[in-house]
């Protein structure tokens, strides 16, 4: 469920995608090894028995109460939907989508017509600071 979306139109007054409203953002949120132990899925018998990490847990409820989009996107394939759905629910994660089949192997590079900002997950949730960080951007021809 998407909400809070702002329309946007081009000069010419085409509708372009929108984007959410000041202050709300759609957290990306990654599962194995983020918010719980790591499993492969080669070995989806211990999904269901991962053991949470209680920061993340409070994290990412916090941000579903200030109004925040939470979509769990995880490279488990679609065959674990349901142990993935199950283990979320009986720890107590809200959220509000669930995309699975990300790209295995880490390395990832997002291309996007809107502002993507990344964090990479260190072993513990804590407030998100802002830092001056090099990026990799598209050459304009203009520097």
């Amino acid at each position: 469920m998407v909400k809070k979306l702002k329309k946007l139109k081009d000069k010419e007054g085409n509708l372009l995608s929108p984007t959410l409203i000041e202050g709300v953002k759609n957290y990306l949120i990654d599962i194995d090894g983020t918010i719980c132990d790591d499993i492969p899925n080669e070995e989806p018998e211990r999904m269901l028995t991962a053991t949470l990490y209680p920061d993340a847990l409070i994290t990412i409820n916090n941000w579903f109460k200030e109004g925040h989009n939470i979509c769990f996107f995880t490279s488990r394939t679609e065959e674990h939907r349901e142990y993935t759905k199950i283990w979320l629910k009986k720890n107590g994660f809200k959220y509000h989508s669930l995309l699975m089949g990300k790209p295995r192997g880490g390395n990832y590079h997002w291309i996007d017509n809107h502002l993507v900002k990344a964090t990479r997950y260190r072993g513990k949730f804590t407030e998100l600071i802002e830092k001056n960080v090099t990026i990799e951007v598209f050459d304009d021809g203009k520097h």
